[in-house]
C-alpha cells in the first residue's frame, strides 16, 4: 500500500508570516491538529508544520497573545514522506520518531498530502502492526 492511497490530499496550508489565529481557524474548521507551513502559496514548498500542541505550548502557555506569527511556533525539521512511499515504512518511521502526522511532499518538496495516525487506523494495512505503532507513538516520555 502506498502513501497516496491513505493520505489526505491537498491539505490547507499557512505561511510563516500568517498569524497563529489563521492556523487555529484551519484546525477548527477542518477538524485537524496540524497545518503544513509552506514558504509561500505559489510554490507550496514545505517549510515546516504547526500543531495544536505548538499553539498550546509555545503560544498560550507562554502568555503570548494572538498576534504570534506561525514562524514563531512552527517546527521546521519535520519527517516527510513521498506519495509512492510504502505505508509500512511510514508507520515504522512514525513509531520510531513518535510522531502522529507526516506531511507528504512531491519531488520538489511541495505539499501534496498528509498522513495522520487516524489514517493508518482507518485506511492502513489492517494488521496488528498498526496498533503497535499507534501504541509506540502515544507512549509517554517517561516510559521511553
Amino acid at each position: 500500500m502506498k502513501a497516496r492511497e491513505i493520505m489526505t490530499s491537498n491539505p490547507d496550508c499557512v505561511t510563516p508570516q500568517d498569524s497563529v489565529v489563521e492556523a487555529a481557524r484551519i484546525m477548527r474548521d477542518r477538524d485537524v491538529g496540524i497545518v503544513p507551513v509552506v514558504e509561500d502559496r505559489s510554490s507550496n514548498r514545505l517549510a515546516g508544520v504547526v500543531t495544536d500542541r505548538d499553539i498550546a505550548v509555545r503560544c498560550v502557555a507562554e502568555g503570548r497573545d494572538a498576534s504570534c506569527s506561525v514562524s514563531e511556533l512552527m517546527s521546521s525539521n519535520v519527517v516527510t514522506a513521498r506519495p509512492d512511499d510504502d505505508v509500512k515504512r511510514i508507520m515504522e518511521q512514525m513509531g520510531t520518531e513518535q510522531i502522529r502526522r507526516v506531511p507528504v511532499v512531491d519531488e520538489d518538496n511541495r505539499v501534496v498530502g498528509i498522513i495522520a495516525q487516524a489514517d493508518l487506523a482507518l485506511e492502513g494495512p489492517g494488521d496488528k502492526k498498526v496498533g503497535e505503532v499507534v501504541e509506540r507513538i502515544s507512549e509517554p516520555a517517561g516510559r521511553r
